[in-house]
């Protein structure tokens, strides 16, 4: 019998000889115990157990090891003094302007902007029982009531359009520019963790909220072909136009959102103010009326809402519609660049104290 804790020579000395082999079911590492074919050893099973966590820990310190060794042959020995990595060396330096955009960093992080609209479409689908049917139940219940409120019991106009498709081809563009502005505005805040740890462009985090929603205004569309069909709306050489309004509705939400989720760090008050923002931004949208009922006298200041010309264009280029309002649109046009870039200047300069108040 052996004496307790101790292990016999000739295992001690077949100890060290032995290579480290996962077990069958992928668990710890276990023994093979070869002896010398002159003698061979019975071990009992509390031996054994004991003998294989002690291997356990042997090959625990011989994979550090052998990581150790590879990170070495990384460092150049040909450098005097301190050893420098081989590997490109990222340099981080300050901003060169307000305006600097700084365009070749956001593509060198192209993936990591990727990866946070992948995660933001996986987290919001995660576990639901129709999925991305919500992207599609929103707008139409949306429509169904505003057709019953609005069109049967206010009897307000269309523009001599079917009332649903009316509406709805309003709420598409309208639910993008809802939707990325709740993401964008909160983008900097929900990732607090990544803000604080690790450098990149913040300029993805607004990006990546914005831009997700685009797979919702997708699905949408679809609903949006289907009802063209079932009334006979023939779309016009207009549609043509249709990715430029797209870009008009992204490019709202976007100087919006530069404000709200850099105001939004600081002001935490921000972020519960723009559910209310939104809901009082729908109202004085032309989504559930024309632009026509709007008096010629106010048509001037109503023009300063960004998403009037957004709307109004989407209806004229989908719906076929004659005269739409070009002074609305080009006005609205204005206002985005009126807004998009003081809020990048805005978002430049307090984006240094990110990482320390978020």
């Amino acid at each position: 019998m052996w004496e307790k804790g101790k292990i016999p020579r000739a295992l001690s000395r077949d100890f060290r000889n032995q290579s480290c082999r996962p077990s069958p079911l992928g668990l710890n590492p276990t023994l093979s115990l070869h002896t010398s074919n002159r003698s061979r050893t019975i071990v009992s099973e509390p031996r054994r157990a004991l003998i294989a966590r002690r291997r356990g820990a042997f090959c625990n310190v011989q994979s550090q090891m052998k990581h150790s060794m590879l990170s070495s042959q990384l460092i150049r020995k040909d450098s005097p003094g301190v050893g420098t990595f081989s590997e490109t060396t990222l340099v981080i330096e300050p901003s060169k302007g307000l305006l600097h955009l700084d365009l070749k960093a956001i593509w060198a992080y192209r993936e990591l902007l990727y990866f946070l609209v992948w995660r933001d479409l996986k987290v919001r689908y995660r576990q639901t029982a129709i999925g991305a049917g919500w992207a599609v139940l929103q707008p139409l219940l949306t429509m169904i009531i505003f057709t019953a409120v609005f069109s049967k019991f206010a009897k307000v106009p269309s523009d001599g359009l079917p009332y649903p498709i009316f509406t709805y081809a309003a709420l598409l563009p309208w639910n993008l520019f809802s939707n990325s502005l709740t993401r964008g505005g909160t983008s900097i805040v929900g990732n607090s963790q990544l803000v604080s740890k690790i450098y990149f462009p913040r300029l993805i985090l607004p990006l990546s909220g914005i831009l997700s929603p685009i797979v919702d205004f997708a699905i949408s569309f679809v609903i949006l072909v289907v009802m063209m069909i079932w009334f006979g709306t023939v779309p016009t050489r207009g549609v043509l136009a249709l990715p430029l309004f797209l870009l008009l509705a992204l490019l709202t939400a976007l100087a919006v959102g530069l404000w709200l989720s850099a105001l939004n760090v600081r002001y935490r008050d921000v972020g519960h103010a723009i559910p209310f923002l939104i809901q009082l931004w729908m109202f004085a949208s032309p989504i559930a009326y024309p632009v026509s009922v709007v008096p010629e006298k106010w048509r001037l200041l109503y023009s300063l809402n960004p998403m009037a010309g957004v709307i109004e264009g989407f209806r004229w280029a989908l719906l076929g519609k004659e005269s739409p309002d070009f002074g609305v649109i080009i006005i609205s046009s204005v206002m985005v660049l009126a807004l998009l870039l003081p809020g990048i200047v805005y978002f430049k300069y307090t984006e240094r104290t990110f990482a320390d108040v978020v």
